[in-house]
């Protein structure tokens, strides 16, 4: 099917890529239906495009790139919730959030995405550990993993990017940790 998008133009994208978030995203609750689109470049960057809105995009990398120690410890409710038995059927992004100085990227490493990889249902899951950060600063480190790094990145999605600006240049617009939506803790 073809999806007409404000950063990557039109673009298409088969129906079994397409991941659905029941609840969708803290802050983008209306937005069920995303896919994800990788530019090409060698940043290690993908981006979470919204089937239903041409103009939400999000900036995703897996966190094990650049925090090789991450890990996504899920509630029994949680996996359930994907339709997963165990996490390592699924695959983990973290939402970045890449300010006009490229050298205080972030990534949310509390809420990260985690997508069944056999069903495409997908959750931003906030996590239960107190100890990782909305806004983990990342760059150094995957600075040094971008410059050790080699890998024919086409095998990761189909949906190609046309051409788009780097992250210097790219305007984007993410939520904040304010934006999302209060949770109580038991």
């Amino acid at each position: 099917m073809k999806i007409n998008t404000t950063r990557f133009g039109e673009l298409e994208v088969d129906k079994k890529d397409v991941i659905v978030f029941k609840e969708g995203l803290l802050g983008f609750e209306s937005l069920k239906k995303f896919f994800i689109v990788d530019p090409g470049d060698q940043t290690l960057i993908l981006w979470f495009q919204s089937a239903e809105d041409p103009a939400t995009a999000f900036p995703i990398i897996e966190p094990k790139i650049f925090q090789p120690d991450y890990i996504v410890k899920l509630l029994p409710a949680e996996l359930a919730s994907l339709e997963l038995e165990s996490i390592n059927d699924a695959s983990v992004y973290t939402i970045l959030t890449i300010p006009k100085v490229v050298t205080d990227m972030s990534a949310n490493m509390k809420a990260p995405i985690v997508i069944n990889n056999k069903t495409k249902v997908a959750r931003q899951i906030v996590l239960q550990d107190s100890k990782l950060e909305v806004r983990c600063k990342m760059y150094k480190e995957l600075k040094k993993y971008i410059v050790s790094y080699a890998s024919d990145d086409s095998t990761r999605t189909k949906a190609q990017a046309p051409s788009v600006a780097s992250p210097e240049e790219a305007s984007i617009t993410t939520p904040s940790a304010s934006d999302a939506p209060k949770t109580q803790e038991a």
